[in-house]
């Protein structure tokens, strides 16, 4: 089990709110202001006297299945995603394509589009019934990405979005990956960036009756990419890690003391964040997505 405590949270923010400061990057009045919101947060009742949550580990089928319905919008993640994997889709010669994780059919839509002949794969079948009815004319299949049921050599480019966070392991899918691509093929792949999973950015699996539960959520750093990919015999063409707007301004102020609200467990961390809206800006200044686009040689 996880256990996950609100004020355990709001500390930690502000611990790595501090450490920016400690590097030099925020003036003595900031680190001060720190300090003293630390001391404030723990003698707050609201968070002194909560009970924390026991969040279960489930599997990424559990949680995709619930959000299938609502999965295409609004997510912050896919405005930052899209138009990087658009401009390298938009350098790369229309083929057969290959949606892997395809979810909803989000980029096999695009990859249509583009007059891509599109096979989707998705371990989720709930989300395959989406993306049925979103691009009628793809071909979608029920299949994991280390063990994808397509032929060797068979597609010109691979798309793998927001999926390998649920991967624990990414040298069988770059494996896999290089197996079913032609050679001179693409594979280009978004990702939510580690820095961002580290701060909370982890899919909700809950249980039958509502438990609280999560989807695995592995911290991909950019070596774990790299060395998959060459290993895979994959080479790289391009590299992005992406930013997202602040999730709380340094301008605006916490609430005041006793006036907490701190949102049901389905909405943390988000709700979390305007309780400490100065550390969350400086604590979530980071990427949120990290881009890849690899070949596989001639």
């Amino acid at each position: 089990m996880i256990y996950q405590h609100p004020l355990a949270y709001l500390v930690g923010l502000e611990g790595l709110a501090l450490l920016r400061g400690w590097a030099g990057d925020f003036d003595r009045e900031f680190v001060l202001a720190r300090l003293a919101e630390v001391r404030r947060l723990l003698d707050e009742p609201a968070l002194a006297n909560h009970p924390g949550v026991e969040v279960a580990r489930r599997d990424s089928q559990s949680g995709y299945a619930a959000w299938a319905s609502t999965y295409d919008g609004p997510n912050t993640l896919f405005a930052i995603d899209e138009p990087a994997v658009d401009a390298i889709l938009d350098t790369l010669p229309v083929g057969d394509a290959l949606d892997a994780a395809c979810g909803t059919g989000r980029f096999a839509a695009r990859l249509a589009a583009r007059g891509h002949h599109v096979v989707g794969v998705d371990s989720s079948q709930a989300m395959l019934d989406v993306a049925r009815t979103k691009v009628p004319d793809a071909d979608f299949h029920l299949g994991d990405l280390d063990a994808l049921p397509v032929s060797d050599a068979s597609v010109d480019l691979i798309v793998c979005a927001l999926a390998l966070t649920h991967v624990p392991d990414l040298g069988p899918v770059m494996r896999e990956f290089a197996r079913v691509l032609r050679p001179g093929g693409h594979v280009v792949i978004s990702d939510v960036h580690h820095e961002l999973v580290f701060r909370g950015s982890v899919t909700r699996a809950l249980g039958p009756n509502g438990e609280p539960g999560r989807a695995p959520a592995c911290r991909h750093t950019p070596g774990d990419f790299l060395r998959a990919a060459l290993a895979a015999g994959l080479q790289v063409r391009r590299c992005e890690e992406l930013r997202r707007s602040s999730q709380a301004s340094s301008s605006q102020e916490a609430p005041p003391f006793g006036d907490i609200t701190l949102g049901s467990w389905d909405e943390w961390p988000w709700t979390l964040l305007d309780v400490v809206p100065a550390a969350a800006e400086a604590a979530w200044a980071i990427p949120a997505i990290i881009v890849w686009d690899f070949e596989r040689p001639e």
